[in-house]
């Protein structure tokens, strides 16, 4: 496994005339992620389920009508919604009609609802989970929630901030060449390795972990 200053060494002498840093993603600090309303987290994790498989701009171009059909995101209101109102969005053509996403929506605000009860807000809950253990994060997001297990866990987090790794193919490639998997993780055992690994550079190098996965994969790819 080499150190975070070869990944970034090896990054700069592969691409001497781009700026690398405009490139990295950035994060917000707990402080702001707990401070998020949580309606905002739920609608930014229903749009991470409904891109799932699908063009991006095609999900966000109808994402004004979703905001619609489910009372803004509101945990509560969701969360109380019947089957029969989930069914009657079966007939809505302004929204992306596909019955398992459309019923995760439920589940996914009652999972939210119910941890905003027992830690104040969503918002906090996922701020205050330790950044050393974001693999353990996604872990819960998956069993607790619905539709949000591979990449889309993780892709949720990234998008409200949170600091996170993802793994893309060239942030597996990058892996992979690093000798610290030989496969894509998906074990419980081999994701702490990986997140092992990315304690290990962050330690070195102070960085968020988005930015070291960024960079990981540019070793491999740009």
């Amino acid at each position: 496994m080499k150190s975070f200053k070869w990944i970034y060494e090896h990054v700069q002498d592969h691409f001497p005339d781009e700026d690398i840093e405009s490139r990295l993603p950035q994060s917000k600090t707990s402080d702001l992620i707990a401070e998020m309303p949580d309606d905002r987290l739920l609608s930014d994790m229903v749009r991470r389920v409904f891109r799932a498989g699908l063009k991006h701009s095609l999900v966000d171009s109808k994402w004004p009508e979703f905001e619609k059909a489910f009372f803004q995101f509101s945990p509560e209101k969701v969360s109380l919604m019947s089957d029969e109102q989930l069914e009657n969005l079966m007939q809505n053509d302004k929204i992306i009609r596909h019955w398992g996403k459309i019923k995760s929506v439920r589940a996914n605000a009652l999972m939210v609802h119910e941890l905003a009860e027992q830690h104040g807000s969503f918002a906090k809950f996922v701020a205050h989970w330790p950044g050393d253990d974001i693999v353990g994060l996604w872990a819960f997001l998956k069993k607790n929630g619905k539709q949000l297990g591979g990449n889309s866990g993780a892709s949720f987090l990234r998008m409200v901030g949170k600091d996170t790794f993802l793994l893309t193919d060239d942030v597996v490639a990058g892996l992979k060449a690093q000798g610290i998997v030989d496969k894509k993780p998906s074990s419980k055992r081999d994701l702490q390795t990986v997140q092992d690994a990315f304690n290990i550079w962050q330690n070195e190098s102070g960085r968020p972990m988005c930015q070291i996965s960024r960079l990981l994969s540019y070793t491999v790819g740009w």
